[in-house]
C-alpha cells in the first residue's frame, strides 16, 4: 500500500500535511472498471486477455548534467497499452509521483478514450519522476532532450506520438520534436513533424489545442445539462486544479453564464460566493504559481472547499481526489472528471448513493486527444485549419461520443462510466474479430 502526502493551506495561512493511505492503485481502478464492463457485455474471453494487459513497458534511466556540473540520473517511463486502432498516443508528465503503475493505468485509459471518440489511435502514456519546479529551464531542456534520446525508436510519428500532460507544455513538446528530428536520417526529418502534438503554433501546432481538454469538458457538461433540462446560465461550479485544464474549463464554462465560486490547488483553496473571475484568476496563477493569496476570494481549508454547495464540480488535478474522505462532503449535481482517475471506487460508490451524476474521465477529458489527432492530421497533410473548423470538428466528435455512451447506459441500465467502457470495448472487440489475431 503506497503512501502520499496532501499539502493544504488553511484559512489562517498555515501549511498542513496529512498522510493518507492510497487504498487503490490507479491500475487497480482501471482493472476493476474494465472487469465490470467486460462481465456485463460478455466480452470475448480471448479479446479480454489481450486488452487486460499492456503491449510494451519501457523504463529508461539516463544521466543529465546539472547547471553546477553534477551528474544526476533520472528515471523515465513509456507504456504502450494497445495499438489495434492506430499508432500509440498519449501524454508525458513530469511529476514526483510518476511510477510504472500510474503510467500503466493512464496508458490503458488512453486506449478507451480513443475508442470512445472513434479516432484512429491506440493508448500510451509516459513521464519522468521529477518535480520540475526544482530545476532551471536549462536543466529541464537537457532532461527532456536526454529522455527523448533514451526513448529512441520507441516513439515516432507513425508509431507512438507523445503530447503534453501534467507539468509539461508546448515548450517541452518543441524540445522533443527538435531532438527527435536531429537524431533522424536527413531524408526522414521533414516527415517527422507529427512525432508530437501540443506543439507551439509556429512549430506546427494546431489552433485550439491549448483549450481542447477544457473545451471537451464543457461540451460534455453542456450535453449533461441539456439532457436534464438544466440551464448553465447562473449555474455555480467549483474546480480543483487550476492549470491548463482547470483554468480553460472555468473560462469556457463562464461564457455560458455559469459562476465559479471555489477553487483548490496544491497551494490552497479559495471561496467567493459572489463569483471568481476565471480570466483574472488564470493571470494571477500564471504570475504567482498558484491560487494562494488571490485577493478576490477568501482562503478556506480543504474540507470547506469540498463541502461548498455548487451545481458542478470539476476535479482537474490529480487522481484519487474524490474518495471515502471527500465524497461524503460533496454537495453538487454532477462531477465532471477533468483529471484522469480523480474518483476512486469508494468515492464513486458514495457519489452513486448520494445521487450525484458523474461524467467519466474517459469521455469528459477526451477533447485533448481529439484535437491532438487534428494536429497530427494537419502535419501529415501539410494543412493548417482555422480555429472555427477545429472547434466545430471537436464539438461533433464529443457530442457523438456522449450520445453513444448514453445509448449504452440505457441499453444495459448501467452508470455512465460502465457504459463508456462498454462503448470502448465493443469497438475494440469488433476490430479484433474483423482482423483476427496474427499468426
Amino acid at each position: 500500500m503506497r503512501k502520499y502526502e496532501e499539502i493544504w493551506t488553511t484559512a489562517t495561512g498555515e501549511r498542513e500535511v496529512e498522510k493518507k493511505a492510497k487504498k487503490y492503485s490507479l491500475y487497480e481502478n482501471v482493472i476493476k472498471q474494465f472487469n465490470k464492463a467486460a462481465d456485463l457485455m460478455e466480452l470475448d474471453p480471448n479479446i479480454r486477455k489481450i486488452l487486460s494487459t499492456t503491449n510494451n513497458e519501457i523504463v529508461v534511466h539516463f544521466p543529465v548534467r546539472m547547471d553546477d556540473g553534477r551528474i544526476e540520473v533520472f528515471t523515465g517511463y513509456r507504456v504502450q497499452h494497445n495499438n489495434v486502432l492506430g499508432p500509440y498516443k498519449g501524454g508525458l508528465r513530469f511529476h514526483p509521483s510518476v511510477d510504472i503503475d500510474e503510467i500503466r493505468a493512464l496508458a490503458t485509459w488512453m486506449t478507451w478514450k480513443t475508442a470512445i471518440t472513434h479516432i484512429p489511435f491506440g493508448g500510451a502514456k509516459g513521464g519522468i519522476q521529477i518535480d520540475p519546479s526544482k530545476f532551471s529551464r536549462q536543466e529541464l531542456e537537457r532532461i527532456t532532450r536526454r529522455f527523448t534520446f533514451a526513448l529512441g525508436n520507441n516513439i515516432g510519428p507513425e508509431y507512438d506520438i507523445p503530447a503534453p500532460d501534467v507539468n509539461t507544455n508546448e515548450q517541452i513538446m518543441a524540445w522533443i520534436l527538435d531532438t527527435y528530428i536531429s537524431t533522424r536520417p536527413p531524408h526522414e526529418r521533414q516527415n517527422s513533424l507529427h512525432v508530437v502534438t501540443g506543439k507551439p503554433i509556429e512549430t506546427g501546432g494546431s489552433y485550439g489545442r491549448k483549450k481542447a481538454t477544457g473545451q471537451g469538458i464543457v461540451i460534455t457538461i453542456e450535453q449533461w445539462a441539456k439532457e436534464r433540462g438544466i440551464s448553465l446560465n447562473e449555474a455555480t461550479f467549483t474546480v480543483q486544479g487550476y492549470g491548463n485544464v482547470g483554468s480553460w474549463s472555468a473560462r469556457l464554462l463562464g461564457e455560458y453564464g455559469a459562476r465559479l465560486i471555489a477553487v483548490e490547488d496544491v497551494t490552497g483553496a479559495i471561496l467567493n460566493q459572489r463569483g471568481i473571475d476565471p480570466e483574472e484568476l488564470a493571470t494571477y496563477v500564471k504570475n504567482n504559481g498558484g491560487i494562494a493569496g488571490y485577493p478576490g476570494a477568501e482562503a478556506v481549508d480543504h474540507r470547506t472547499f469540498f463541502s461548498t454547495r455548487a451545481d458542478i464540480f470539476i476535479p482537474a488535478a490529480m487522481e484519487n481526489q474524490v474518495n471515502a474522505e471527500t465524497a461524503p462532503l460533496l454537495d453538487v449535481n454532477v462531477v465532471a472528471e477533468g483529471a484522469n482517475g480523480p474518483t476512486d471506487p469508494e468515492g464513486e460508490k458514495i457519489l452513486e448513493e448520494k445521487g450525484i451524476d458523474i461524467i467519466p474521465d474517459i469521455l469528459c477529458n477526451a477533447g485533448g486527444v481529439v484535437v491532438s489527432y487534428f494536429e497530427w492530421l494537419q502535419n501529415k497533410r501539410s494543412e493548417f485549419w482555422q480555429l472555427d473548423e477545429v472547434d466545430a470538428k471537436l464539438r461533433r466528435i464529443m457530442v457523438d461520443a456522449f450520445k453513444r455512451i448514453k445509448e449504452k447506459a440505457r441499453e444495459y441500465e448501467v452508470d455512465s462510466r460502465t457504459a463508456a467502457y462498454i462503448v470502448a470495448l465493443s469497438r475494440l472487440e469488433a476490430v479484433y474479430k474483423e482482423r483476427g489475431i496474427f499468426p
